[in-house]
């Protein structure tokens, strides 16, 4: 498995901003519902992707990423490790920066033909954790640093 910096990371959650979240659920309690809230409130551009609702956090739903109309930077997915390779071939599709998939979450196939691509992979780790750690922390030390609030 091929890993990324912790650099890298908060690189890509600086630079990328419109996340396509393949299996969020409306339910509050699911991870997936928390995380999408999470980066809404953090300022990130959230597209609902489940095919049975039509819209999860008051935005419109997709029943895939090929219907999504918008240009999509990232798309992070909380689906079953064997249900990964035809959303990574969406994602090639849709000509998406990165596939994320979420903690727990690996498929190496699917990774290598997400990189053969030229997508950038993230495989088990949660975005919502990584922006907190890598993002937010980052921003409050160096607000902290200059004696500058950081917002």
């Amino acid at each position: 498995m091929i890993s990324l910096s912790d650099t890298d990371i908060a690189d890509i959650l600086k630079k990328y901003r419109t996340i396509a979240v393949v299996g969020l659920s409306p339910k509050p309690a699911r991870p997936s519902n928390e995380v999408a809230g999470y980066m809404i409130e953090a300022g990130y551009t959230i597209i609902p992707v489940n095919p049975g609702q039509t819209e999860i956090l008051g935005r419109k739903c997709y029943p895939d990423l090929i219907s999504i109309p918008d240009s999509v930077d990232v798309v992070n997915i909380f689906r079953r490790s064997e249900d990964i390779m035809p959303i990574v071939d969406d994602a090639v599709r849709i000509n998406a920066s990165v596939v994320w998939m979420q903690l727990g979450i690996v498929n190496e196939e699917a990774a290598a033909r997400a990189r053969s691509s030229g997508l950038t992979v993230i495989m088990d780790r949660c975005i919502k954790v990584d922006h907190e750690n890598l993002v937010t922390i980052q921003q409050h030390s160096i607000g902290r640093q200059s004696g500058r609030p950081a917002y």
